[in-house]
């Protein structure tokens, strides 16, 4: 069986008709007998709340003009009809006060050729608030391939929805593919140092570049019944990304749930707080009820007829220094499936500062792909520190029933750490593992505060 990929959501499909008829706006009576100069006249008076692009003309292509004046138009909705073609376009900035909507089957596709810019995104908006995007059965789709060649520059933020500094913001059904960056980013900017208020729901971020969503800096963010797949093109290529650029950004309540991870290039889920330190907010981050996996369901490791796929670990947190942030980074009830390396790595981690709790998960097929060039051990659950000058105590991790499923003569968790002769802190729990063989732990000679139990579970 080769390895392919599933790039429907079944959530996202299983929307109601009824649904999308209610949300679909249709044209009143009225605006059916009035010419798009009226229209357009009624809309910049404010006797006309919703806009449809494209009442200032279609252009087959290029029609950012129209998006983009319908959006400037002031109208509280603008309508993205379904015209039969895609809707090829240039950079659109996005306002506040505004609520987007793209009607189910259209194609908003990037103009070949553009985007030239390293930071040029198909949709972006920055430092305001009250934003609506929807489209369930939309798809916005860049260029990737060609921007990963000459004549474009090299760059990595040519984003499909680039959100910055903005407060109450909801997205909404979309499909977002081929980005030359992220298919969302979610951050700072200069005036507002994190998004707050921010729902992403019913998405899919297919064959991203970098990222299939990086969060730089966010407060009261959902992320819920997404898929994130496909990503590759330039590290860390994660299904999604939680990583600080600055000590004044945050992490404040943000939950990740009902999400599924699939074949992407890097880690399904990482945490990297290395730019944060005892000054920024203490960090609250929940993963709850989320899946990651190289390949399709049902898959296993035999079937990978190449065994040169990328892809690293299902759950992956670190750099989180001996003056990192305080709080706490959870994963509840999640679970991952044919990782291309580790089921979960933590790396670099203090045990004095974010505490990573891990409940009710389960590990099962790690490292599918070879990976030639890594020395790491060939582990489900690998804690590393690479870096003691990050911190020289690592460890502060929590396992609460959880569960590896490994048929491989390995140990079930290890510690590694590079020539610098420091042990492991503050590990507790327990894990039950699935296995031919006899489970057993690596974990150094010199532990402080390590209880960590496994347990065989019955072959019966």
């Amino acid at each position: 069986m080769k390895q392919k990929l599933n790039t429907t959501t079944p959530r996202i499909l299983a929307t109601t008709l009824a649904a999308l008829c209610c949300t679909s706006p249709a044209l009143s009576s009225d605006a059916d007998s009035k010419s798009s100069a009226e229209l357009i006249a009624e809309v910049e008076s404010g006797q006309r709340e919703t806009a449809h692009a494209d009442w200032w003309g279609f252009d087959e292509t290029d029609a950012t003009e129209a998006i983009q004046q319908a959006v400037d138009s002031g109208a509280k909705k603008v309508v993205i009809p379904f015209v039969g073609q895609p809707w090829i376009i240039r950079p659109v900035t996005l306002r506040g006060d505004l609520e987007l909507f793209f009607e189910p089957g259209i194609l908003v596709l990037a103009k070949q050729g553009e985007f030239q810019g390293g930071g040029d995104s198909l949709f972006a908006v920055q430092d305001t608030s009250n934003i609506v995007i929807r489209g369930y059965g939309a798809v916005l789709r860049m260029r990737k391939a060609d921007y990963q060649q000459p004549p474009y520059q090299r760059a990595e933020w040519r984003m499909g929805l680039r959100v910055m500094g903005c407060q109450n913001v909801t997205v909404e059904g979309l499909r977002i593919e081929s980005s030359g960056g992220d298919g969302i980013y979610i951050g700072s900017s200069g005036k507002n140092r994190w998004c707050e208020d921010v729902t992403i729901r019913d998405c899919v971020c297919f064959d991203n570049h970098r990222q299939g969503m990086s969060v730089i800096s966010a407060q009261n963010l959902l992320v819920e019944n997404c898929q994130f797949t496909g990503t590759s093109g330039t590290p860390p290529e994660a299904g999604i990304d939680f990583e600080a650029d600055s000590e004044d950004e945050r992490f404040v309540n943000c939950v990740v749930r009902n999400c599924t991870f699939e074949s992407n290039s890097g880690h399904a889920i990482l945490i990297y707080l290395k730019p944060m330190t005892s000054n920024s907010e203490p960090v609250s981050i929940r993963v709850e009820n989320c899946h990651s996996r190289m390949g399709t369901p049902g898959m296993t490791p035999a079937d990978f007829e190449n065994r040169e796929t990328s892809g690293w670990s299902g759950m992956s947190v670190g750099a989180i220094g001996d003056d990192g942030p305080d709080g706490l980074i959870e994963f509840l009830d999640c679970t991952t499936q044919n990782s291309g390396k580790e089921g979960v790595k933590v790396f670099d981690k203090s045990a004095d500062r974010v505490k990573v709790r891990f409940v009710r998960c389960k590990w099962s097929n790690p490292w599918v792909s070879r990976h030639r060039s890594d020395s790491s051990p060939r582990v489900p659950v690998l804690i590393q520190l690479r870096r003691p000058e990050i911190t020289r105590r690592p460890g502060g991790i929590e396992f609460i029933d959880c569960h590896v499923f490994d048929d491989r003569f390995a140990p079930v968790v290890e510690y590694t750490q590079n020539d610098s002769h420091l042990g492991l802190f503050d590990v507790t729990g327990n894990l039950t593992v699935h296995s031919p063989h006899q489970p057993r732990l690596k974990l150094g000679p010199d532990t402080t505060n390590v209880d960590l139990k496994i347990i065989a579970a019955s072959k019966e």
